[in-house]
């Protein structure tokens, strides 16, 4: 998916919020900069010069995003640690500051606001040059992390083999008692486990599988996030429990409309809805800047991923599990498998 950085707070903000890219990108790019308070610096003035542009279009751009660039680093800096900075500002370049001692306030850009102007100056060709560079630099991390494709990123995450067991049983209990006390039905299995994907994350296993890009012998849950795998597993527990309730209180096979009926009650619960509203919110978030893949239907709850969340999927914790699933594949089988 095509990226316009100059556009969309929500990708400039997933870049940002990915330490490991920014730290990459710190490593790559060559500036000159005040090394202060253990971070590099550049002044407006500056920053001005490595892009090529006047100051008053830094200016108009810090007047036109300054939430954005606060957020991010920029910071206009006063008293003693106006003093401060000068200080090290004259013993970097072993000259003045230019300006003189005796002004009030300077703004200055830490590497992140740094990458953040650049991602917002349109008139710039340097620029320019910089955001390609970091979507380069952002899509090279995880191909490298993930052995080119992030089809089971997910399974970084030291939380999905306990959810994913978890939820393997409590699928069995919910088929086991659409088999026993509903009418047989070929298509059933399928019904009910589209009607649990649409009423948790809008949509059927045949639309998530094509925004996934997924064969059609990939495994849907082995993809799910497991905050996804909760839920769907609370779903088919409460499920199953509701549908052999109502079969003995019947005393006979529920037909599919009864079943739906009975369906659409649980969904309706009122727990549901914090749980619901969480898990939407991580997997159309996620998946947009972990595997750049759109959730039309959750377009509302997407929002830029925390820096802690890169750190569960990209970092070094998520190394090591991979590591650790990839050498005991098998084993992990075997207890899906288990009767």
């Amino acid at each position: 998916m095509a990226k316009d950085l100059t556009v969309s707070r929500l990708d400039r903000q997933n870049i940002l919020n990915n330490d490991l890219a920014v730290e990459e990108l710190q490593n790559t790019v060559e500036i000159t900069a005040v090394f202060w308070n253990d971070k590099y610096y550049l002044t407006k003035e500056m920053l001005a010069a490595y892009f090529d542009v006047d100051v008053r279009t830094v200016e108009r751009y810090i007047s036109n995003f300054t939430d954005e660039l606060k957020a991010n680093g920029y910071e206009l800096l006063k008293g003693n640690h106006l003093r401060d900075f000068i200080e090290a500002y004259d013993a970097t370049f072993a000259t003045d500051i230019n300006v003189g001692h005796k002004i009030r306030s300077i703004s200055v850009f830490d590497f992140r606001a740094f990458l953040n102007m650049a991602m917002l100056l349109a008139e710039s060709d340097k620029a320019r040059a910089l955001r390609q560079m970091m979507l380069d630099v952002v899509i090279d991390l995880i191909n490298r992390k993930t052995g080119g494709g992030t089809k089971y990123i997910n399974q970084r995450d030291k939380d999905f083999i306990f959810s994913s067991l978890q939820e393997d049983n409590y699928r069995r209990q919910f088929t086991d008692a659409l088999r026993d006390c509903v009418a047989e039905d070929r298509y059933k299995y399928a019904h009910f486990t589209d009607m649990i994907y649409v009423s948790i994350f809008r949509e059927k296993a045949k639309e998530y599988k094509k925004i996934l890009d997924l064969k059609a012998t990939d495994k849907v849950r082995d993809t799910f996030y497991s905050e996804i795998l909760d839920i769907i597993a609370a779903y088919e527990s409460g499920l199953a429990d509701g549908i052999r309730k109502e079969y003995k209180e019947m005393g006979r096979i529920l037909s599919i409309s009864e079943v739906e009926e009975l369906f659409h009650k649980f969904e309706n619960m009122a727990l549901w809805r914090p749980l619901i509203q969480r898990g939407r919110t991580k997997m159309a978030s996620r998946d947009m800047a972990l595997r750049d893949a759109f959730h039309y239907q959750l377009s509302e709850y997407i929002q830029p991923l925390e820096k802690d969340e890169y750190q569960k999927f990209l970092g070094a914790a998520g190394d090591e599990l991979e590591r650790l699933m990839e050498e005991n594949r098998d084993v992990l089988k075997r207890l899906k498998e288990r009767e």
